[in-house]
């Protein structure tokens, strides 16, 4: 496995505020809600970018049915991280924290109790995200997401990791 980290820009792109990239949403937490192509409307964006701060677990894909290309957003208030994966999980990209980079070596030992180097945010329901693929700001975050769901990519307003 190997790591870049792609840093970011100070040159934010212009990008439609109407435009739609996602085939597929799903709530991976309560509602468990899933919305398919013509389900997914600005009302639908709209409420899942209201939900962020206060907490969600939502998958994002840009393929019908979310089996690839989907960003996973986790969010409880204090923490934000933004997973995606493509090509079926060989392709990987994750919001980066460099107060944490540190970390990468730890992360690898999976002592998931180390509160240290783990959020309170859980990957699926289930694997602890450490604090190095999360970041605290929110807002910038939702940028994030919000530019995912309009453009189909990543946020240059954010550091990412790439993982392949």
């Amino acid at each position: 496995m190997e790591l870049q980290i792609i840093p970011k820009s100070e040159n934010m792109p212009v990008f439609d505020s109407q435009a739609m990239k996602l085939q597929h949403i799903a709530y991976f937490a309560p509602p468990y809600k899933e919305y398919e192509r013509e389900e997914i409307t600005e009302a639908v964006i709209s409420e899942i970018l209201e939900k962020i701060p206060s907490g969600i677990n939502i998958y994002l894909s840009l393929i019908p049915y979310g089996e690839d290309d989907w960003l996973e957003v986790n969010c409880d208030g204090e923490w934000i991280s933004l997973g995606f994966s493509g090509h079926s999980g060989q392709n990987n990209y994750y919001s980066y924290n460099s107060a944490f980079a540190h970390t990468a070596d730890q992360i690898a030992e999976a002592d998931f109790s180390d509160r240290s180097i783990y959020t309170s945010l859980n990957s699926g329901g289930q694997s602890p995200i450490p604090k190095i693929q999360a970041i605290t700001d929110i807002e910038a975050g939702m940028r994030a997401v919000e530019y995912f769901i309009r453009t189909g990519k990543f946020y240059p307003g954010i550091d990412w990791l790439h993982e392949f």
